[in-house]
């Protein structure tokens, strides 16, 4: 998904895999579902394991969030891009989106969302998923 911060107009337009919360009780398998089907319309999909955590702080829509996020790995023959329940501020971010080949995504120098994504995903597109998540987070620096 292709998206800029609708209220930071100098913050660059970045490519994001789909996600969002989790609500109260909800597994993290079933919000990765669900948010794929609010954010892509896609609906028939073999969901798997998380791959990944990150820790990540940062800014959107004049909100601050500091999340902690699991990444799962799913499955799906493809489909054409149709949001189904765009929050507001989502709508709002919105530019486009598209399916990345693996090799046109590692080509590109264009900024994506998690940040180490293009580190990580060579092994997962092979199918060697990591037995226990690998912590993605990027690195923070320390203000001094």
């Amino acid at each position: 998904v292709n998206a800029e911060d609708p209220i930071d107009p100098f913050k660059q337009p970045w490519w994001e895999i789909p996600g969002g919360g989790i609500g109260r009780g909800e597994d993290s398998a079933i919000a990765a579902e669900r948010e794929l089907y609010e954010e892509t319309g896609i609906d028939s999909i073999q969901m798997g394991p998380v791959i990944w955590t990150q820790h990540v702080q940062f800014t959107f829509g004049g909100y601050f969030f500091d999340s902690y996020e699991k990444i799962h790995v799913a499955w799906c023959d493809g489909g054409e891009y149709r949001p189904q329940h765009l929050e507001a501020l989502e709508a709002a971010a919105f530019l486009g989106a598209r399916w990345w080949d693996v090799s046109e995504l590692l080509q590109s120098e264009e900024p994506v969302l998690p940040t180490l994504l293009r580190e990580h995903i060579t092994p997962i597109v092979s199918g060697d998923l990591p037995e226990e998540p690998i912590d993605i987070s990027p690195v923070q620096l320390e203000e001094n």
